[in-house]
């Protein structure tokens, strides 16, 4: 058994690399084809349903398994009554997959266990041009965002659409910092936006706004086609292998059309 976990853990590292390594290739194939915006962006992120059921979170410390019934409940699926039980992150964790975390991305949908897969496109022809994938989380999307932002060039100053979820004064703070233009939509629900009239009043947010909207065409293809709205795969570094190699699919699928088109 010792013997095995030695060689999963390169394992993992070298299929995380190889899966990167495609992704960007794909990327550079892109940009000599003149199919990239440099200057004009999109960020958005989503949920990836984690390969783990419900009754696998437990409360931490717990030795009872929900894949083995309980002496008092020997059914082949077995009771596991978490009403009225109070489960966050903090006090319970999944004992098939204990990187998953509880999540629920919009108000009044019901929470799962789940990763979060974060894209940046370009608003030219929505292609992917930078990928990640991250434990759930109520920052990770506008985290993930500003570190797929610092790999762009210091010197060149853009734009990035976004929806309310990015419409914090530390992100939009964040981004000015990387001279990059936030274009998020405003979340006026009960607070202040950290986005004014000084850059809503330019054509380019609208722009920008409209353009952003095409992100959902990325999530839908790969949710669907791709089959990345619930994993097959447990722990952080296989979903995201796995959510890499499907952009990278995406930005082959969109390149072909792009080229079909324009023949």
């Amino acid at each position: 058994m010792a013997s095995d976990s030695v060689h999963q853990k390169p394992d993992r590292l070298l299929e995380g690399a190889v899966a990167e390594e495609f992704f960007s290739l794909i990327v550079r194939q892109a940009r000599s084809r003149k199919l990239l915006s440099d200057e004009h962006f999109t960020v958005d992120g989503t949920l990836i349903e984690a390969w783990a059921g419900q009754k696998s979170f437990q409360r931490k410390g717990s030795d009872h398994d929900p894949l083995n019934p309980p002496p008092v409940d020997r059914s082949s699926n077995p009771t596991v009554n978490w009403h009225k039980e109070k489960r966050t992150n903090q006090t319970h964790e999944s004992l098939t997959d204990s990187m998953a975390r509880l999540y629920k991305k919009t108000r009044g949908a019901e929470a799962r266990l789940a990763y979060l897969g974060h894209v940046l496109t370009e608003n030219r022809n929505g292609l992917i041009v930078d990928v990640r994938t991250t434990q759930a989380g109520g920052t990770a999307e506008r985290d993930a965002a500003i570190e797929m932002l610092g790999s762009k060039p210091a010197s060149k100053r853009v734009t990035l659409g976004g929806d309310k979820g990015y419409d914090t004064r530390v992100f939009v703070e964040a981004t000015r910092e990387l001279k990059v233009t936030p274009h998020v939509a405003q979340n006026n629900n009960h607070r202040r936006s950290a986005i004014d009239d000084r850059t809503t009043r330019h054509d380019g947010y609208a722009v920008s706004q409209r353009k952003r909207k095409r992100v959902e065409e990325v999530f839908g293809w790969m949710k669907t086609v791709a089959l990345q709205r619930k994993t097959r795969f447990r722990g952080l570094a296989r979903v995201g292998w796995m959510f890499t190699f499907a952009a990278a699919a995406y930005n082959l699928v969109r390149m072909r059309n792009l080229q079909a088109a324009n023949a």
